[in-house]
Formats: structure tokens, sequence, C-alpha cells
């Protein structure tokens, strides 16, 4: 097996299914579209890594936006408990509409419970670990084409730009259309990084627009893309619209950087490997990083006289007739 045809099978093996990823769309449109019916909403988009078409197996959760009319909507916006009413809002029409008992529009929601900024509206049993969901965020256009959405723990309202990143993943991948797919294949691999807690994928995903290149094979890419993040991360990971702030505060600075480190050193080996035609050490280094979903052949067996603890092959000594001396 080649590098190309090693990195598409890992590939398949960190996409979601096809009809799943379809399924999440259908329900996500069909929330944008008994909203959009809504007297009081401008306009639905989707959100999220789903819009991107950077999310990850197995797909829980689909985000949407609805922007509301400010004219219909004059106390939003304001500091005090307008952020809390316009989910309360939120939840009270998604009920309305969308209930499996007696939804206007269509029958599916189970549960719906208001979060900091959304609507999380559970389509499958709440109790459930796995039960799909769609978050629903309202939200106040303003005349610089960003938005306001509601933030209930603060009783404020906050900027936000999410269209931003949708555009500039989009850009990316339109310059080289290995771009989202290796995102996946990143976001994949944090979960395994040895890191003290969680890395959210969306650091990846800013990451690589940051310090992902928009040409050369995917090796090359892997390699520039981990000796440029571990010096990268260790100047946090911000909002790339310049609104939020940094993505995540408790994020464990050094010991991704030393990640990234590591996986750059051993993705340089797999590069140099491959230039001097040996694919199997190629493949195997990449599967030192990536893991088993990366196909590499097995390690050649040692010779018996190189493995410890087993004698070496005794030869008897050749006979000599030499002279005493």
């Amino acid at each position: 097996m080649g590098i190309d045809e090693a990195f598409d099978a890992l590939q398949k093996a960190v996409n979601e299914d096809i009809g799943k990823t379809g399924l999440a769309r259908e329900r996500r449109d069909l929330f944008k579209t008994a909203l959009l019916s809504e007297p009081d909403v401008l306009e639905t988009f989707g959100s999220g890594s789903l819009s991107r078409s950077t999310q990850l197996k197995p797909i829980h959760d689909v985000d949407i936006i609805a922007v509301y009319d400010q004219a219909e909507q004059p106390e939003w916006g304001s500091e005090g408990s307008s952020a809390e009413d316009a989910l309360e809002h939120v939840r009270t029409r998604v009920n309305q509409l969308l209930s499996q008992s007696d939804g206007t529009h269509a029958n599916e929601v189970r549960y719906t419970l208001p979060r900091n900024h959304a609507v999380k509206c559970f389509l499958d049993d709440p109790e459930d670990p796995d039960a799909f969901t769609v978050d629903v965020m309202p939200a106040l256009r303003q005349p610089d084409g960003t938005l306001l959405i509601p933030e209930k723990l603060n009783a404020r309202w906050v900027p936000a730009n999410p269209e931003y990143l949708i555009e500039q993943v989009a850009d990316h991948q339109r310059g080289w259309s290995h771009f989202r797919p290796l995102v996946r294949v990143l976001k994949q691999w944090r979960l395994d990084a040895p890191v003290e807690g969680r890395v959210k994928s969306l650091v990846m995903e800013v990451l690589a627009l940051n310090c992902m290149p928009r040409t050369g094979n995917r090796s090359q890419a892997l390699r520039t893309f981990f000796t440029a993040a571990a010096v990268r991360v260790n100047e946090g990971v911000w909002d790339p619209a310049g609104l939020c702030g940094e993505i995540q505060l408790d994020l464990d600075h050094t010991g991704l950087s030393a990640a990234f480190t590591n996986a750059a050193d051993i993705a340089e080996r797999a590069c140099a490997a491959a230039t001097e035609g040996d694919t199997d050490d190629a493949l195997r280094l990449w599967q030192e990083i990536f893991g088993d979903d990366f196909p590499a052949p097995a390690s050649p067996a040692k010779p018996a006289s190189l493995i410890t603890g087993t004698p070496a092959l005794i030869t008897p000594r050749p006979i000599k007739d030499a002279p005493q001396g």
C-alpha cells in the first residue's frame, strides 16, 4: 500500500457515514424551515462544524441560528433579563412548532433545555448519552453584519460572527482540497493526545486555519502543521473573527505544544523515509501518530541473535594447523 492509499483509508475511518450526515442535515433544515415561518424571524442558517463540513463522527448535535427582527423584539439586546427571555421565547416556539406530541409543523422534539447561548432540543431520549440534539441560538443582526447573541449566565448580549469562520474554512478548502478532510483527521488525533483535560474541536480547527498550508500533499502539510502549531498554540487560540476572545481558557497549552512537537518529529522522519523510498517505514511512522486507523505493515522480525534473552547461534571454531611459538 502506498502513502496516499493509507491516508485515504485513514480518512474513510474518520469521516461520518454519508447517510448519517445527510440525516443530520435534514434534521437541521427542518428546524430552519419551521422557525423561518415565524413572523419575527428574518433568517435562519446553520452554524457549527456541520455547516463548515469539518464535523467529526458520530454526529450527535447540530447548530442553527435564528435571526430575529429587532423591531418585533425591542427589549432584546439590552442587559438584564432579555437574554434569558429570548431563550425562553425560542424554547416556547420550538415546542409549539416541533414537539413530538402536538407540534404544528412536525413532531420531532421530545424535550427542550435552555442553556447559556442556545436552546438544546432533544430529538431522542434525553437520558441517552448519544441523544441527537439541535441547538437553536437566537440572534440580532447588527448594521456591520455581525450578530448579538444572548449570554444567560451573565445577563447580557455579546457579539459573535460565526459566518466569518464558515467563510474562512470554505476559502481554505477552495484553495486546497485536502483542508476540510484533514481538519477532521486532526480533530480525531486530539482525542488521544497526551494533554491534561480535553481539547475543544474548535481549537484544532482554528489552529488548522492558521498553520495548515494551501499546497502540497497530505504528508508535507501535516508535517508543516504540527511544526507550526507547536509554537502557535502557546500564544493561545483565539476567535478568528476577533470578537469572542480565547476559545478555550482551560487549554493545556504546554501539553498540547509538546504533543505537536512529538508528532512533528515523527512526521519529519516519515517524510524523510518516503523520500528515501522506504514506504513501509514511512507508513509505520504515520501509524505511530494516528494509530491503527492508519494502515501500515508490521515491523520486520528481528534476527534471533538480536532478540533479548535468545542466545546467538554458536558455530564451531575452525581448526588451523598453526606453528607453536
